[in-house]
């Protein structure tokens, strides 16, 4: 198997940042993606740990180790222990990049005047990881971009230290959050560009992973 026991650390779905007991705020991330991810490196060999935001779903391969986070903060945490004994990470989930200063110890009452929210940056886990990268390691991530999508995530590529970044387009039908399917672009750190066909999540997970399995076995070449 292309992954035999190579570990293997990938996050998936949103996070969730609480306002007062019965709110918070999140995106649209169902895990999809993150999840097939886990599924077919796991049949690749892999050993994989999938570190996952509030989702129904769950792999389908019971060798993947599952840990539940709900935060960024928590997923940050979860991500940043476990990367120095990987030695691939797939950053697939859709954390959020802000967070509420001020959490409410009691349920916000609708007959507050105009409420003002605060919001803090939260830990950039791609930025973390790939402060620490080791050049035995591959650091992969995700850009979803509307706008000079490309150039975007290339910059995102180099400015996180990644070794490869997975364009997804909200211009592209069937592509993003919510659907099974995914129209992606594969960017390397030697600036090569493979562009997909819109596929199922499944295939599009094969896709990265044997790009992933070809640059191993670049450097052992």
């Amino acid at each position: 198997m292309p992954l035999e026991g190579k570990r293997l650390l990938i996050n998936a779905g949103p996070t969730r940042e609480p306002l007062d007991p019965v709110r918070f705020l999140s995106n649209h991330s169902s895990g999809k993606m993150g999840i097939a991810l886990a599924d077919a490196a796991a049949e690749y060999g892999a050993i994989v740990e999938l570190v996952l935001g509030p989702v129904n779903l769950r792999p389908q391969n019971n060798s993947v180790k599952i840990i539940n986070v709900t935060t960024a903060e928590s997923m940050a945490e979860a991500c940043i222990s476990r990367f120095p004994e990987c030695d691939i990470a797939i950053l697939a989930a859709a954390v959020a990049d802000f967070t509420p200063v001020r959490v409410y110890d009691r349920k916000i009452k609708k007959d507050e005047p105009d409420l003002l929210i605060r919001l803090k940056r939260t830990t950039d886990i791609a930025e973390k990881l790939g402060e620490t990268k080791k050049s035995s390691q591959i650091l992969a991530g995700f850009a979803l971009e509307t706008d000079d999508e490309i150039k975007n995530a290339r910059d995102k590529l180099f400015r996180k230290n990644l070794d490869i970044i997975v364009l997804n387009s909200l211009n592209e039908s069937g592509a993003g959050f919510g659907h099974d399917t995914n129209k992606i672009t594969i960017i390397d750190r030697n600036n090569i560009i493979n562009t997909f066909e819109l596929k199922s999540k499944e295939e599009a997970a094969v896709d990265i992973l044997n790009k992933i399995v070809a640059m191993i076995q670049e450097e052992i070449n």
